[in-house]
């Protein structure tokens, strides 16, 4: 008996699940369909065709960002939101959705007004906030909601 814990991350380029042991996501794994980085820091692009994949299939934490172009404070938050992505690649998936683009996602989660961050665990809804927040202020918000994907 192991007792290697495995945590399924999806792929960012093909979404392919992979396994891989917990301990070993700072080791820079790579997808085994693609070749791909599973966690490289960098938030994720959702779209309408795989932001299911990404909430319900990963075992990681999913953190998305609900944006628009034409979003100033979403544009102000966006170097927040790549720097906490890149600091905590291992303990959560950072995702962001235009809701322009992909209307059709943002709708099915009643999106009305942007930045909306949202924290998803293995498909359900942990948290939601409206509006950009400082860097410290996004950090506090996700160690409060983080510990909640158990």
């Amino acid at each position: 008996m192991s007792d290697v814990q495995l945590t399924q991350v999806i792929c960012p380029s093909c979404t392919t699940p992979n396994r891989v042991p917990h301990q070993r996501l700072g080791d820079r794994p790579r997808c085994g369909k693609c070749g791909a980085p599973l966690v490289d820091g960098h938030p994720i692009n959702g779209t309408d065709a795989n932001f299911r994949r990404f909430i319900d299939k990963s075992d990681l934490p999913v953190v998305v960002d609900f944006w628009a172009t034409w979003c100033g404070p979403c544009q102000q938050f966006a170097p927040v939101f790549s720097q906490v992505a890149g600091e905590l690649a291992t303990r959560a998936v950072f995702v962001k959705l235009d809701t322009e683009a992909n209307q059709q996602t943002a709708g099915a989660f009643q999106i009305r007004s942007i930045p909306t961050l949202m924290v998803f665990h293995r498909g359900r809804e942990i948290a939601r906030l409206s509006g950009a927040l400082p860097k410290p202020q996004f950090i506090q918000w996700l160690g409060e909601q983080l510990p909640k994907c158990t």
